[in-house]
């Protein structure tokens, strides 16, 4: 199944029934079965999940939060004059976290008298939750900002590396956070005593991370192939050397999406292609063969099924796995 909406897809993501769901830079979120939501009054900067797993969490240029389901859409939060750049949601503890300039805010989704507000010295590229939905990471300039979710008038725990960090990612035991930066490296820390890890050699920016295999491997962009990172054991990948998968030189991968509790990675290409692998098996499974615009979405169901993309154009799709 394949669309053609005319506007850059920000955002791909399945919800908890199993269907795609695309947030769009004309400021729609447009729907497997056909729905359309106009959430924002100019483009969708950032998508979560909902944490109730029906529908997305959009963050706009028009400084606006907005949970998108196929019935409607509704305003969560608003911050006038501000872009809200980065969106995450915790479907354990329920909460939402948006960053807007220097501001990390903090919605719940079970009580919106809720909120939170968290300010940094310089601008927030990138919030995540840990596993349990406890604490949040706002990656920064100078490193990674650790935040408890719930807790007003706290200080951060400061994880320190220098340079800006646009992306970050937990580990799903929560041992480690990784971190892109801007220059074409990685860097990560051991949570429990902030040990660094030094993950380089990258050709181009990463621009996407995702765990898979229970949290044992990290696959990225940023290679011509999927960059994957050995994560077990209690020292994660200190020491080890990363692999790569579907090496290509006539392309680069941009986006990376991976099913958390398989070996199965799926990755969208700066020529428009989309591929997944099995990598018990290493075998490369073509699911966008056609060239085109770059994919700047890209999604994996979590039994590894189906997979759903979007690219800078407009074009889109959903596919299945071998199908």
């Amino acid at each position: 199944m394949t669309f053609a909406f005319d506007a850059y897809v920000t955002t791909a993501l399945f919800d908890a029934a199993g269907g795609a769901a695309f947030a769009l830079g004309d400021g729609t979120v447009r729907f497997e079965g056909g729905e359309a939501i106009e959430a924002h009054d100019g483009a969708v900067l950032a998508a979560a999940l909902h944490p109730g797993g029906e529908g997305l969490v959009t963050g706009g240029d028009d400084g606006r939060l907005v949970w998108a389901r196929p019935s409607g859409g509704e305003e969560i939060a608003k911050v006038p004059g501000r872009w809200i750049d980065a969106v995450a949601a915790s479907p354990d503890s329920k909460l939402i976290a948006f960053s807007a300039g220097r501001e990390l805010h903090v919605r719940d989704a079970g009580d919106a008298k809720f909120a939170r507000v968290f300010t940094h010295e310089k601008s927030v590229a990138e919030v995540a939750f840990d596993p349990k939905g406890r604490r949040i990471a706002a990656a920064t300039y100078g490193g990674v900002a650790l935040w408890y979710a719930r807790i007003e008038g706290q200080k951060p725990t400061m994880l320190k590396w220098a340079g800006s960090h646009v992306a970050s990612a937990f580990s799903p035991d929560g041992k480690f956070l990784v971190s892109a930066m801007q220059d074409n490296q990685l860097h990560g820390w051991r949570v429990a005593d902030e040990k660094n890890m030094r993950m380089g050699g990258y050709p181009a920016k990463v621009k996407s991370l995702a765990f898979l295999a229970k949290g044992n491997m990290l696959a990225t962009s940023g290679a011509n192939g999927v960059v994957i990172w050995p994560f077990a054991g209690s020292t994660g990948p200190m020491g080890k050397q990363a692999a790569e998968v579907g090496y290509d030189e006539a392309a680069m991968v941009v986006r990376v999406a991976a099913a958390p509790g398989l070996g199965w990675v799926a990755a969208g290409l700066d020529d428009g292609r989309v591929w997944a692998c099995d990598l018990a098996g290493q075998k490369i499974i073509p699911i966008k063969a056609d060239k085109g615009s770059p994919i700047t979405a890209l999604a994996m169901n979590p039994d590894a099924r189906r997979i759903a993309w979007g690219d800078e154009d407009g074009g889109a799709g959903v596919a299945e796995v071998g199908g």
